[in-house]
């Protein structure tokens, strides 16, 4: 089996509705994304996919997050953008761009240097 990985970066703010804290306050956060694709079968080059094309995926998706105030944006807008709720938005966004070739392995989102959340199916 290979794993590839791929980091990412937006800022954006948010605040956390429902929240008793700090977080309900509009706030902001420098973001990192992590992807980790697998496969078992590489392309006649040796890839599993172009690391610039897993780059370029992702960074579509999270550009409809950068620099946004993310309870506008859809599907913030009606649920928390939790670290949890990020990283399973952007699994699934690539999990459809990718097909089924590629496997989606897991989606890290940290919101500060020592605070993530992952989703993986």
């Amino acid at each position: 089996m290979y794993e590839l990985t791929v980091e990412a970066s937006f800022s954006a703010a948010h605040n956390l509705r429902g929240y008793n804290g700090a977080c309900e306050n509009l706030h902001g956060h420098n973001w990192k994304v992590e992807v980790r694709v697998v496969s078992d079968v590489l392309d006649k080059v040796g890839m599993v996919i172009d690391f610039r094309r897993l780059k370029g995926e992702t960074g579509r998706i999270i550009e409809g997050l950068d620099h946004k105030y993310l309870n506008e944006v859809a599907p913030f807008d009606s649920e928390n953008a939790t670290a949890e709720n990020i990283s399973r938005f952007i699994y699934m966004k690539l999990k459809e761009t990718l097909g089924p070739e590629i496997k989606v392995a897991r989606v890290t989102v940290w919101e500060s240097e020592n605070a993530a959340a992952a989703y993986y199916e």
